[in-house]
């Protein structure tokens, strides 16, 4: 996927410089209640020359569905087509946060302490980009696995919950 993009869009109507990706989290999370889930996620990213907002969806029962994604899609699509907010044109998709989903605010290194993760680091350490292990430990971005390796925020490029069979 592409790079999500973090400021303020100068394409974006209306919304005191709020971030495009804080606008349709707020839009989309009444819809998403509706359907027993929650907003995970929300990315805005140019990929082969197309923009694409995503949106993705989680709840703490089970997995999330079809119907479900298409519920959330129906109603924020139609929300998004009354406020207007983005000047030029994208592409909208809902869907599952998915069981390798990236974590990245404190809350969700929080809810997985003891899964296994994937580390990806932007330089080598070690010889290895890569480290997957349980995860032990969050604290200011800083990441500790079981096997005790820890890794600085600096370092860690992203870091995903890893399933196994």
């Amino acid at each position: 996927m592409g790079l999500a993009h973090s400021f303020s869009w100068p394409f974006l109507r209306g919304t005191n410089d709020m971030k495009v990706t804080e606008l349709v989290a707020q839009i989309a999370a009444p819809a998403a209640e509706k359907q027993g889930c929650f907003v995970w996620d929300v990315e805005f990213v140019k990929e082969a020359g197309e923009r694409y907002l995503r949106l993705y969806i989680d709840n703490d029962e089970a997995s999330v569905n079809i119907d479900q994604c298409e519920a959330v899609s129906r109603e924020v699509d139609a929300k998004l087509d009354e406020l207007d907010p983005i000047q030029e044109s994208y592409i909208f998709e809902v869907c599952s946060a998915g069981a390798e989903r990236e974590l990245k605010r404190p809350s969700d290194f929080a809810r997985f302490l003891g899964s296994q993760v994937a580390v990806k680091l932007y330089s080598a350490k070690n010889g290895r980009k890569e480290y997957v292990g349980i995860l032990k430990e969050y604290a200011d971005g800083d990441v500790t696995l079981e096997s005790g390796e820890t890794f600085r925020k600096p370092e860690i490029a992203q870091v995903r919950l890893r399933v196994t069979m």
